[in-house]
């Protein structure tokens, strides 16, 4: 059994054949799937396709959408944490957290802005008693931070790509690590030295479908100026994608999925009694 546990499945990209992605990635042996919510406009959108494919979901505001966030979205997501407290499917707040790689979300006015909707949304999760699924991008530091003042326990930190040094924090914290495509460049030598040192009991597996797509699919600038379209990722790879990290950390596959799917059943305890 294989759990992607970062997929947007909801997103635009997947309009026209919704249904048969996830199909596909059921038959690729993808028995889960947690789709977390970008802004407020999705959380509906996200709750009912867990409960149409038998997959989880979470609610939150990504930092790429703070921009146009209302404070009355905080209040929002309250009461739609309130309301849906008894749904086994909503296992997390997310997805939350800090961007500071996109130009924009760097001036001082926005640094200012992601930190009150990400520290407000930590106080929701502890509120209600729910692990947070975070985007990491170049605020590793500053999330522990946060993490640290709201005393959350639990979660996982999305697509981590910082220093062994910050892995073992979040590890510390009771989080476990996401890894996906990126890890299948083989350039990417310091993310596969980190999913190798690493306790295989920090890892879980993922996508972001339809983003970050492993080698197979990448394509470069000058491919897509000659008309090549950027390859669409989906949780489909997944078992592909975690076959790379077998092989880089000599274990099997069989061993990989159940450990894998343990950690993130641990960090986002819902998961495991969510039905299918």
């Amino acid at each position: 059994m294989w759990i992607d546990t970062h997929c947007h499945l909801d997103a635009a990209e997947f309009d026209a054949d919704r249904d048969m992605v996830r199909q596909s990635a059921r038959d690729a042996g993808v028995t889960r799937c947690v789709i977390p919510a970008v802004q407020r406009a999705h959380w509906a959108d996200v709750a009912q396709l867990a409960e149409r494919h038998g997959d989880v979901y979470a609610l939150g505001i990504h930092p790429l959408y703070v921009p146009q966030a209302q404070e009355a979205d905080l209040l929002a997501l309250d009461h739609a944490l309130i309301e849906r407290r008894d749904d086994p499917r909503l296992v997390a707040v997310g997805e939350i957290g800090l961007d500071f790689f996109v130009p924009e979300l760097c001036t001082p006015e926005m640094r200012d802005r992601q930190w009150f909707f990400y520290t407000a949304q930590l106080k929701l999760a502890q509120k209600h008693g729910l692990p947070v699924i975070l985007h990491v991008r170049r605020s590793a530091d500053l999330l522990l931070k946060g993490l640290r003042q709201s005393r959350i326990t639990s979660g996982i930190a999305h697509a981590f790509n910082g220093s062994s040094q910050q892995a073992q924090a979040f590890v510390d914290m009771g989080f476990a690590l996401g890894f996906g495509g990126t890890l299948t460049y083989e350039r990417s030598l310091q993310l596969r030295r980190l999913a190798c040192e690493l306790p295989l009991s920090a890892l879980v597996l993922e996508t972001d479908a339809p983003d970050i797509p492993p080698q197979w699919l990448y394509k470069t600038a000058e491919q897509r100026a000659l008309g090549a379209a950027q390859g669409r990722n989906s949780s489909a790879e997944l078992p592909r994608i975690a076959q790379v990290l077998a092989e880089l950390r000599g274990v099997s596959l069989a061993d990989l999925a159940a450990a894998t799917s343990a950690n993130a059943c641990r960090v986002l305890p819902k998961l495991a009694n969510a039905p299918l």
